[in-house]
């Protein structure tokens, strides 16, 4: 005999059931408001992930980056390459801590972000989703950088085999309207170990061939097009943008005596020379109370230096 009040417990059990099963399963990415900003975070939270626009966007000018000249000229010219929808590359940075990599993408993004270059950081953890990501935008009329800073990866990492995909190897064609820029330590992205050289052989010639774990540590590096290298700052180098962090935080030039071989112990208590350290030491010194009125803000018309990774 047909039970209505049966029924609808059923009913109200099974939508439980569905309910719960939602909350669980994969969503699909949702566009975010495209006006609201020109950068964009990956975010993800309990298996759902987002494109949330960043409300403030440090400011910080190519013409401003010091003592990375060599290495600005090759990324504002990449970067102009594919904003213009011309063949451009990936783009891998690689080198010393603190020496302007991040900086350097922050700055190409506000140079061409009046011609449609947008931006979107993606973490480390995060990058298994990036194909997700990509579909999501590749019929968007803007231009598309993937940031992904401090990148690294340690053996079996998800996240490397969706990267390395991405880059180069997956069935689908590359989308022409996104490149992945990336930042790191390592050169090869992947810790290096003596064990790796036991593999290595070499035949009758003498001809030296990498074993299979070296071989697969170089591969991720080696599809990004442009490797683009950073080095330690000299002295005068390091100096150099001290001071003109110091300008930045309204630190007059008479004050530059003293404040020379307080940054030199500054950097050498830390153990590096580069643009963060400097930035750290301006920004303790003009916080300081010399027995003087304290500076003024720095305006928003003196240039914010160089080799700055967190702007």
């Amino acid at each position: 005999m047909f039970d209505p009040a049966k029924l609808m417990g059923l009913l109200e059990r099974a939508d439980a059931v569905l309910q719960r099963l939602e909350a669980v399963l994969p969503r699909p990415l949702a566009d975010p408001d495209w006006s609201a900003s020109i950068a964009f975070r990956y975010r993800k939270r309990q298996g759902a992930g987002w494109l949330e626009p960043v409300r403030h966007v440090g400011l910080i000018r190519l013409d401003d980056l010091k003592e990375v000249d060599t290495q600005r000229g090759r990324l504002r010219r990449n970067t102009a390459q594919f904003v213009a929808g011309r063949p451009a590359n990936n783009v891998l940075l690689t080198g010393a801590r603190g020496t302007g990599k991040s900086s350097l993408i922050r700055a190409c993004l506000h140079e061409f972000s009046d011609r449609g270059l947008r931006l979107i950081e993606v973490d480390k953890t995060d990058l298994i989703d990036l194909p997700d990501i990509v579909e999501r935008i590749a019929g968007r009329p803007e231009r598309f950088i993937i940031f992904s800073d401090d990148l690294s990866f340690e053996e079996g990492e998800a996240g490397y085999k969706a990267l390395k995909s991405i880059l180069d190897g997956s069935v689908a064609a590359s989308t022409e309207n996104v490149l992945i820029y990336a930042t790191s330590n390592r050169r090869h992205l992947l810790p290096e170990r003596m064990a790796d050289n036991l593999a290595a052989r070499h035949d009758e010639n003498g001809e030296l061939h990498p074993g299979e774990a070296i071989e697969e540590k170089i591969s991720l590096s080696e599809r990004f097009g442009l490797w683009i290298s950073f080095y330690p700052f000299s002295q005068d180098e390091y100096l150099a943008i001290v001071r003109q962090w110091l300008a930045h935080y309204g630190v007059p030039a008479t004050a530059w005596d003293a404040a020379r071989p307080q940054a030199l112990v500054f950097a050498l208590e830390r153990g590096s020379r580069s643009g963060r350290v400097a930035h750290q030491f301006a920004r303790d010194y003009a916080g300081r109370d010399h027995g003087t009125d304290l500076p003024a803000a720095p305006s928003s018309d003196t240039p914010a230096p160089d080799g700055l990774d967190h702007v």
